[in-house]
């Protein structure tokens, strides 16, 4: 999936033409993998376009950069203005947004703290991370690849560098013929998809792995187990197994591209019907009505992008 369709993107402070979004091939980030990155979503809403859990993005990231020693020359506020203005100066919805943050200057050796630490934040289109047919299920395979324990690289920093993991495992499921991979943790137990959360339905009760499996805690996953509970589904955080994934009831997949994702088979076995069950179905169209601003208990997780956000972007150029 090519990212050729963007704008604008902001770059240390500045709106700049998507062609000129460039870094020197010679820095850090890019030969050893120390960047730090988010996926943000922005919707059309019933009162305009709306940024998806923006806040909880923007700590992630922070948090992310604070593990790799690298400080980021802007407040939590400043960053969450720019993704507003990279969004409005792009005018595309729905959207895909990524904060990057990274070293932008020449700097080699393994072990270096030089470089400048930058910001860049493009939005491109969103389409179906999963293919065309996701939201009627996907089809997914166990990887050979596991997720590397938290004590090897930290699970919950969302690094570049941790993602070799999941492309090696996409990679793999990709030429067998499947959608998505799922990752088993150091120990055996269902980690996470290559970009995705894993939940699973049995008997009504939803199951899904926590820290202990060595996951990436998914704002989407976090959204998630708050509307299943208030539609009255108790989520239970524990270790899964793969028997326990076979012999589901339901399963999906969550994550900010991915949105929410039935999974209707695992190798050649058959999760539930086949299709997306009543449970993933109830929640599936809530989490619809959410990003739509059609639920008045979660207005609070979308920011606004006011309609004259975008002379103010290109004002700041």
């Amino acid at each position: 999936m090519l990212a050729t369709e963007g704008r604008k993107v902001w770059m240390d402070g500045r709106l700049v033409d998507f062609d000129d979004a460039r870094v020197h091939v010679l820095n850090h980030s890019l030969h050893y993998g120390v960047a730090l990155f988010e996926g943000i979503r922005a919707y059309e809403t019933t009162q305009g376009a709306a940024i998806f859990r923006l806040s909880e993005h923007v700590a992630r990231l922070i948090t992310s950069a604070r593990v790799y020693h690298m400080t980021i020359p802007y407040s939590a506020e400043e960053i969450a203005r720019a993704v507003v203005d990279t969004q409005a100066a792009n005018g595309i919805v729905p959207s895909y947004i990524r904060p990057l943050v990274y070293r932008s200057e020449p700097a080699l050796g393994v072990k270096t703290l030089k470089g400048k630490v930058s910001l860049a934040i493009a939005a491109i289109p969103a389409k179906k991370y999963l293919g065309a047919g996701s939201e009627d299920g996907v089809r997914a395979k166990i990887s050979p690849f596991r997720k590397p324990h938290s004590d090897a690289v930290p699970s919950f920093a969302k690094s570049a560098g941790n993602y070799i993991n999941s492309y090696l495992a996409g990679i793999d499921a990709m030429n067998d013929g499947y959608e998505e991979a799922i990752l088993l943790d150091v120990n055996g137990y269902i980690a996470e998809g290559t970009g995705e959360n894993v939940f699973l339905v049995r008997r009504g009760r939803l199951y899904t792995p926590g820290l202990e499996s060595d996951i990436l805690l998914g704002v989407t996953r976090d959204a998630v187990i708050r509307i299943a509970g208030d539609l009255g589904y108790p989520v239970v955080e524990k270790l899964i197994s793969v028997n326990e994934l076979l012999t589901a009831d339901e399963a999906f997949f969550t994550g900010t591209y991915a949105e929410i994702a039935p999974i209707k088979e695992v190798g050649h076995y058959t999760i539930g019907s086949r299709a997306p069950g009543p449970v993933t179905s109830q929640i599936m169209e809530a989490f619809r009505r959410t990003v739509r601003g059609e639920e008045s208990k979660y207005l609070d997780w979308l920011t606004p992008v006011p309609v004259g956000a975008r002379a103010a972007a290109r004002a700041r150029k």
